[in-house]
């Protein structure tokens, strides 16, 4: 039986998208280039789903049915030049390529580019939610062939987060090329911008008044009952709830002022 859909790439993202399109009604075939990943994804949370593991390349892509819909879940740059060519074999007219990572929007529209002419549809798709939106619902944002898009909008709704106020999932074409990307790389500037404004608010509250953890905590909640609600503040005011296990003080004090890789 082949399967709706193949993840490629088993990262933690992958993982967890591939499990929200099996519990959305879809059969999925999953590859990852690491056997000893795949294998341990098949007897942990894949198991007893309708999930298929595949062990090469072209097992992979035969196991789909077509016109075939694959979602490539892999870091961005060459990484994903990789696969296309990895792919590109075995791949026929009217297939349909999803790069779900967070590829730079020039670098998408080149590979939308170079894959037209041999028939293959790409989609460059921003998914916003991390690894538990991948799993109950993440924010998506597809552009590219709209055409690839209109093949999979109905997938794509079941498996993207429904908006609080209507229950509107959250998903839509945004334009050709690379504009999911370009729209994802906006929504990061936003949500980068957010967490230095509230870092900030916090470095001159703490140093100003002397405010304390459960102050912030105290703030941070009134100020997500407001204009001020968000997702951010809302996770800003549990962080300064949480204590140390080991001394007993709020964690957030125990936490060195650097940063390193």
């Amino acid at each position: 039986m082949s399967s709706d859909i193949g993840m490629l790439g088993l990262g933690v993202m992958g993982q967890n998208f591939a499990l929200n399109l099996e519990r959305n009604g879809l059969t999925v075939s999953v590859y990852e280039r690491v056997v000893e990943v795949t294998n341990a994804y098949m007897r942990g949370i894949a198991a007893g789903k309708q999930i298929t593991p595949a062990y090469s390349v072209d097992a992979f892509v035969e196991s789909l049915s077509r016109p075939r819909r694959i979602m490539m879940l892999v870091k961005a740059g060459e990484p994903v030049d990789i696969t296309i060519q990895q792919l590109l074999p075995f791949l026929e007219k009217g297939d349909i390529l999803i790069d779900g990572g967070n590829s730079h929007f020039l670098d998408t529209e080149r590979r939308g580019h170079e894959l037209e002419p041999k028939g293959i549809r790409y989609v460059g798709m921003g998914v916003s939610g991390g690894e538990e939106g991948a799993l109950n619902g993440p924010s998506l944002m597809p552009g590219g062939d709209e055409k690839a898009y209109r093949a999979l909008e109905q997938l794509l709704i079941k498996v993207a987060a429904k908006a609080l106020e209507d229950g509107e999932p959250c998903v839509t074409y945004v334009g050709p090329g690379g504009a999911g990307h370009y729209v994802k790389m906006v929504h990061n500037g936003i949500e980068y911008g957010d967490m230095q404004l509230i870092a900030e608010s916090y470095d001159l509250l703490k140093r100003a008044l002397g405010l304390t953890a459960p102050d912030f905590q105290r703030l941070f909640t009134e100020w997500n009952k407001g204009k001020l609600s968000s997702f951010l503040i809302q996770a800003t005011a549990l962080v300064f709830q949480k204590i140390d296990p080991e001394t007993g003080a709020p964690l957030v004090d125990m936490i060195l002022d650097t940063a390193g890789q």
